[in-house]
């Protein structure tokens, strides 16, 4: 059987070292990376598909078409003004309703398996000796938000 993994957020930092596996061509395993448009493929064999913008209306019937697995690792991150109401209702948009928007739509295509996996910012700017921060910043707030989410049924 062969297994194929749509992989979001394909040309990030974890996404690219994903996409770049060397897989044997005997491989059951086939890799399709979803990349924002006018952003290149890291690896130029990879299959991919272009997604205008992550949020609670996208479609991602192209993408999802014949995937088994999704892992999920686009997101909004590194943004410097963290402070401003605007910031995080964008992050809200991205990281919380658009990725339930892709688990939605992902579980109505046949998908056996979403793998989601969230910024190193869930440990807050500086983790010094504590295993979990105080709930000082607003990206730590939009994300375990987006967590939380996730695991309710609807």
């Amino acid at each position: 059987m062969t297994i194929n993994i749509l992989v979001t957020g394909a040309n990030g930092f974890v996404g690219s070292r994903l996409m770049a596996v060397d897989l044997p061509r005997t491989s059951s395993i086939r890799l399709r990376g979803a990349l924002r448009s006018g952003k290149t493929s890291p690896n130029k064999l990879a299959n991919t598909v272009c997604i205008d913008a992550i949020g609670p209306t996208t479609s991602w019937i192209e993408a999802l078409t014949g995937m088994n697995v999704v892992v999920h690792l686009a997101a909004r991150v590194h943004i410097l003004d963290e402070g401003s109401a605007e910031v995080i209702s964008e992050y809200r948009f991205v990281n919380v309703q658009g990725t339930l928007n892709l688990a939605r739509q992902a579980a109505a295509a046949g998908v056996h398996r979403f793998i989601f996996l969230s910024s190193i910012k869930v440990n807050g700017e500086e983790t010094f000796d504590r295993h979990f921060p105080k709930i000082h910043c607003p990206i730590l707030l939009i994300l375990m938000e987006s967590v939380s989410m996730r695991l309710r049924r609807d």
